[in-house]
């Protein structure tokens, strides 16, 4: 498994939140939904996207039909036609909409995932929400920037007109569809970001073949004893040359990178199957017993495995 594989199998989403909006300006919309990760395909019009507060060094981004934005939360933002107009909708927590003032909201339902201010209106967007993110999808999302606007062009609009018509469907099996759906739009996005210059240390790494081998060695076969040494030897330098040019590239010494991506992976895995053991966990991601892997997940995350698995449970 390369390093980009094993990050981006993280993002999977469960009963996402999937919305098609049909509106006609002047429109804006607050967000505080505080969701993990947003995808804001644009697809017919225009808007724009912006900070949820005062933020003077941020202008926000217009948007413009086949466009796609992802929004990093739990940072609150703002959608709307254009940067000078006020939103006059608040959505909530659990997507609850509310008018601003108070008063009725001025959006109606216009169907099965649909609703606006007007369907004939001249802009439509998707949005897709992941609700909850996995420990090695955490991982992911620490490296993104709060806001990516990706052009016409950076993502597969097959993919998008696919989901764009998926959306409103209700059909059996509909949720899974378009579960998958949003989960490969949001790979194809991330490859897209990933090849711009601003990508973070583990990515750019890559392309150093020493640093690579080992990463991907870590990524593929976690439960082995790694050292230094040994991953040194793997990728052909002296245990020096290994751990400087890896913490250069990566932005971490090699053993504190393994160590933070087994307890994603124990965290991921405690979530996914709630009948594994932390016997069968800690030896799936390189401890000897559940308590060496229990003292160094609360050491790093501050909580015990159980307490991990009953909280976000």
């Amino acid at each position: 498994m390369d390093v980009v594989s094993g990050l981006l199998d993280g993002p999977r989403a469960r009963g996402a939140f999937l919305l098609r909006s049909h509106l006609r300006a002047p429109w804006g919309m607050r967000i505080e939904d505080e969701a993990p990760l947003t995808i804001v395909p644009v697809l017919r019009g225009g808007a724009w996207v912006g900070p949820g507060g005062s933020d003077d060094e941020d202008a926000g981004e217009t948007l413009a039909a086949g466009d796609v934005v992802l929004l990093r939360g739990p940072e609150h933002y703002v959608v709307a036609d254009a940067p000078t107009t006020a939103p006059t909708v608040v959505v909530g927590p659990t997507e609850i909409c509310r008018a601003i003032d108070g008063g009725p909201s001025p959006m109606t339902v216009f169907g099965v995932r649909s609703w606006g201010n007007d369907l004939e209106g001249e802009t439509v967007i998707i949005t897709g929400t992941y609700p909850l993110d996995g420990a090695v999808g955490r991982r992911l999302l620490k490296a993104l920037p709060h806001r990516i606007a990706l052009r016409r062009g950076d993502v597969d609009p097959v993919l998008v007109e696919l989901l764009a018509r998926e959306v409103t469907q209700d059909l059996q099996g509909q949720e899974a569809v378009l579960d998958r759906l949003l989960d490969l739009l949001l790979i194809t996005c991330l490859r897209a970001w990933l090849d711009r210059e601003d990508a973070p240390g583990w990515y750019r790494a890559d392309a150093d073949d020493a640093v690579r081998t080992a990463l991907r060695l870590m990524h593929h076969d976690p439960a082995r004893e790694w050292t230094v040494a040994s991953l040194a030897r793997e990728a052909g330098l002296s245990r020096a040359a290994f751990s400087r040019r890896f913490a250069a590239l990566v932005g971490e010494p090699p053993m504190t990178y393994l160590t933070g991506w087994r307890l994603d992976l124990a965290a991921d895995m405690l979530l996914a199957d709630q009948s594994a053991t932390l016997n069968s966990v800690a030896r799936a991601v390189g401890y000897a017993s559940p308590f060496a892997l229990s003292a160094a997940f609360k050491r790093h995350r501050g909580v015990s495995p159980s307490d991990h698995r009953r909280r976000v449970a």
